[in-house]
């Protein structure tokens, strides 16, 4: 069967979203609630010396406030660190009276109001015995790790860079930032129908689940993780999360639901968030402007008792035909929470500092950026050798540069200016993100009424995953999607993979069609005739069965039947982006124009054109979202966003969406999005891959590139400020 193209359609969610009956997980009307807040700390490293609860207690409709003393029982279990199950941010809070980073939680106040709750918190007083701390990876008591995290060679990159022609060696220094989802981070725990269950808006329902089962001392099975919708995780809600075990724990003790809602200031020192990192860049070239060498250091901040892994120096080689590679990534340890996945983690920041290299290193060849990059287009990975699934990264840098009009772009600097006397310049950058997918169980029934069931696994998080699912089952059975219910992001219906890496689409839609053609063949059977144009269900009503379901298990390229085991125990078993016979990567080329004030220094970017090489488009409506959704992103980054942490306390000052500055819709000019638009059935028989990280890759260098063509400044930090320009 071949796969229909979808033009445009709307979100299927839509109509509830606006009504507001598309419940999130803050949202679950529960008889008797109570409302639960914390007390944050408010030094960085030290020890509880006394808490005072005799004013929180006085409260009127506090009903209970707990201590690290009531929550000492919690365990940290392999489930428990990060969704991986891998050394992630496994430390939790109110199991002692250590304190290890500033605001973490160290009360947790129960009342019959939030009003109560909140009241009750502030009146708590907590007196403490601090220690020294380093709150930046540059401080002397930072603690630098002396191997590095990772390592990628190929080729004798020092020989042949100090042979080359050309030859460029820069620094560039990303700072920290946060994810601030609209959807705050909640967890409401509740005793329905004999079971424990935890609504939060997460991205891994059932490693989530499981692993507060594992700190609870609870069966795995006594245990629900519900999520039907996520306001936006971004990475930032892939596990467990601080106050998570707290509540549940609150909900066992009293034997009554419990909801908190974590403030928005709170969860700028709870939940994790972009390290700050540095990036040195060495490239040589030939004359030609062949890329004989890439060297790639970094230095990321960690937590000084958790582990995020630095993996900067992963696609970098990816992208372009280097002769030799050679790449290494370190941590540095401060006294912080964890850090951990924000939307394209470590390949937003390697590709602000790699691809504002390759800009300086065209100048300094004497070629134009779009040639340049043209001129080292591979279609081979240079590390492993082994040939992609799909390229067409030459394709979308040659339709963006029309799109654009690149043509009119100045070599020099300054040269180009607007009537009213600003300076234009025009800016590229590329990107890619890994194709990987994970394994999934899905039950789809077909009732003779004309409705329709399918449970499987995924998280919508906003980013459309069921008007994926929807697509695929339209195009198979031709289902009327009004008739059809998607049963998602909750381990009751379905085991729940982790839906991050952008591999979400590149899961759900081949599960879907996988048990959408099951269905249609046993349906054949059943008639004993190949299917007619009529509607699946008048089908199986003349077999005179009220129902037909299928169940099937997808197991992803590279993997075997173990990955539907782990799946069901809650384990994350994802694969790629190198398979058997080949590497799989989403491509993407971004050209942005901005418009400088002379007098005053301000960017404004009037036109960002963004051209992705993702496989096959679902939907363009949700998929152009997804782009202008990521553009949005490097462009706050690239001019806005960057977490301002104090070094005396070690809070981070700029705590709320008043001052950690992101863009406006004023800030925000044309963003025109195409796509190649060539399906990838190697990858699987969707033909999809993944869009919504790879569409923030490079758009922040595209923005730089471009103000050093309006200005003829290198600013090699982000973000770029007035003052690195006046």
């Amino acid at each position: 069967m071949t796969q229909k193209r979808t033009v445009d359609r709307p979100r299927i969610d839509a109509h509830e979203k606006v009504l507001g009956r598309a419940l999130y997980a803050a949202d679950q009307p529960i008889p008797g609630l109570l409302h639960a807040m914390t007390v944050p700390a408010t030094i960085v490293t030290g020890r509880i010396e006394a808490i005072d609860l005799t004013a929180a207690m006085n409260v009127q409709g506090v009903v209970r406030v707990f201590t690290h003393e009531d929550f000492s029982q919690i365990k940290t279990t392999p489930a428990s660190r990060g969704a991986y199950g891998q050394p992630g941010k496994g430390y939790q809070p109110m199991t002692g009276p250590v304190v290890r980073h500033r605001g973490e939680p160290v009360v947790l106040v129960v009342a019959e109001t939030l009003e109560a709750a909140i009241e009750g918190a502030e009146a708590v007083k907590v007196r403490y015995a601090d220690e020294a701390f380093s709150a930046a990876m540059e401080d002397d008591r930072a603690g630098r790790e002396p191997e590095p995290e990772s390592e990628l060679s190929t080729g004798d990159a020092e020989a042949a860079f100090a042979s080359a022609n050309h030859r460029i060696d820069v620094e560039y220094l990303h700072p920290q930032q946060h994810h601030n989802p609209i959807e705050l981070i909640s967890t409401t725990a509740a005793f329905e129908d004999g079971e424990l269950r935890i609504y939060e808006g997460t991205q891994a329902a059932a490693a989530f689940a499981g692993g507060l089962a594992g700190m609870m001392g609870l069966d795995p099975t006594q245990l629900r993780g519900v999520s039907p919708y996520t306001g936006g995780g971004f990475g930032q809600k892939n596990g467990i999360q601080e106050q998570s075990v707290l509540v549940a724990s609150a909900a066992a003790l009293l034997n009554r639901p419990v909801k908190l809602v974590m403030p928005r200031n709170q969860l700028f020192h709870t939940a994790s968030y972009r390290p700050r990192s540095r990036h040195r860049v060495r490239l040589g070239a030939d004359e030609q402007g062949r890329l004989l060498a890439g060297l790639y250091e970094t230095v990321q901040q960690n937590s000084r008792y958790d582990g995020f892994g630095c993996e900067h120096g992963a696609n970098p080689p990816r992208m372009y035909g280097y002769g030799s590679w050679l790449g290494s990534d370190r941590v540095v340890r401060v006294d912080t929470q964890t850090p951990g996945h924000q939307r394209a983690p470590h390949e937003h920041p390697s590709s602000f500092a790699t691809e504002c290299a390759m800009d300086e290193l065209a100048e300094a060849v004497g070629m134009d950026p779009v040639e340049l990059r043209l001129a080292n287009d591979t279609q081979n990975d240079p590390i492993t050798g082994k040939p992609f699934s799909s390229r067409h990264l030459a394709d979308c840098l040659r339709r963006g540069a029309k799109l654009v009009d690149w043509s009119r772009r100045m070599r020099e600097p300054r040269a180009l200016v607007a009537e009213n006397g600003d300076l234009i310049g025009l800016g590229v950058a590329c990107g890619s993100y890994k194709g990987s997918m994970t394994p999934a169980v899905t039950r789809l029934r077909l009732f003779a009424s004309g409705r329709c069931e399918i449970a499987t696994s995924g998280h919508e998080m906003g980013q459309g995953i069921r008007n994926v699912i929807a697509a695929e089952l339209t195009d198979v059975l031709g289902i009327d999607p009004e008739n059809l219910e998607i049963r998602i992001g909750d381990t009751g219906h379905a085991p729940q993979h982790l839906t991050a890496g952008s591999w979400g689409t590149g899961s759900a839609a081949p599960a879907a069609r996988s048990a959408a053609m099951k269905l249609r063949e046993e349906l054949g059977l059943l008639t004993g005739s190949a299917l007619s144009e009529e509607p699946v269900h008048v089908q199986l009503a003349r077999t005179r069965r009220p129902l037909l379901e299928v169940t099937v298990d997808t197991i992803p390229l590279g993997k075997d039947g173990q990955a539907i085991e782990q799946l069901r125990r809650g384990i994350p078993s994802t694969t790629g982006p190198e398979y058997p016979e080949f590497m799989a990567f989403s491509w993407i080329a971004h050209f942005a124009e901005v418009r400088v004030e002379t007098s005053t220094g301000r960017v404004r970017v009037r036109r960002v054109v963004s051209v992705v090489d993702c496989g096959r488009v679902m939907n363009r409506r949700t998929a152009q979202s997804q782009v202008q959704g990521g553009v949005v992103w490097g462009i706050g980054a690239a001019l806005r966003e960057a977490g301002e942490t104090d070094p005396r306390f070690g809070g981070v000052l700029n705590n709320d969406l008043a001052e950690y500055v992101l863009p406006v819709n004023a800030d925000i000019g044309a963003i025109d999005v195409d796509f190649i638009d060539q399906p990838d059935f190697k990858l699987n028989i969707s033909g999809v891959k993944g869009l919504g990280e790879v569409a923030m890759v490079g758009a922040s260098a595209a923005v730089v590139n471009a103000v050093y063509n309006a200005t003829g400044r290198r600013v090699r930090h982000l973000p770029i400020r007035i003052e690195d320009l006046l």
